[in-house]
């Protein structure tokens, strides 16, 4: 490369950082989203989060057993087994519920190759979305621990990577879960488990994935 065109490389490579930092970064850090792009994309809810669910998830855990974190990876749970894995791109999110009757339980162990951002939430079928319940909503490299299911519903979590790099996600379960699906950007897909015998009837009215917008 000549050194004549290294001014040039240098300020376009600045000019895709900056776009970087006011399209995606400072939506999801500080809620202002001056490209609309965070908007789209569901990060200014990450700044700017809806506390109603978490609210209703931490005054049931005050009175009944749900999520049991451990620091050690659970023993399994009588039930079907299951592993899934997916790359996050930069800034991508997706969204893995199981359908698991009430009272069942289900251990979990997720890994990240880096920090994910996660809302560790539950839809019931008899309520849908307007009764969702979140367990955590924090950001962590690992989470792991039995989950037992406060109702009928679709269970499981929303995560969020909110670096410029991909990220790989893998998730190991067993115990009460009927069968399961993928929430992304392009809408749901399902995901049925090998091994169950008896799976349980329903869907959360007016589900979607957590930050999508909804349809026109």
């Amino acid at each position: 490369m000549s050194k004549s065109r290294t001014p040039y490389v240098a300020a376009g490579a600045a000019a895709a950082m900056a776009f970087v930092a006011v399209a995606f970064v400072l939506p999801a850090e500080t809620g202002w989203d001056p490209t609309g792009i965070g908007t789209a994309t569901g990060l200014v809810k990450i700044a700017e989060p809806d506390n109603a669910e978490l609210e209703r998830g931490m005054a049931r855990m005050e009175t009944q057993e749900v999520l049991l974190l451990s620091d050690t990876a659970p023993a399994p749970e009588e039930g079907v087994t299951d592993s899934w894995e997916w790359e996050l791109g930069p800034y991508e999110a997706v969204e893995f519920k199981y359908t698991i009757p009430e009272g069942a339980r289900m251990a979990f162990r997720w890994e990240g190759s880096d920090t994910l951002n996660y809302d560790m939430h539950s839809h019931p079928f008899e309520g849908g979305v307007e009764m969702t319940e979140s367990y955590g909503v924090d950001e962590a490299r690992v989470m792991q621990g039995v989950y037992i299911a406060p109702f009928t519903g679709i269970h499981g979590w929303y995560w969020q990577n909110r670096s410029v790099t991909p990220v790989t996600l893998k998730l190991e379960t067993s115990g009460g879960m009927t069968t399961s699906a993928i929430f992304g950007a392009s809408g749901e897909v399902e995901r049925p488990l090998e091994g169950v015998e008896n799976t349980v009837e329903g869907a959360a009215a007016g589900h979607e994935m957590q930050d999508a917008e909804p349809a026109e």
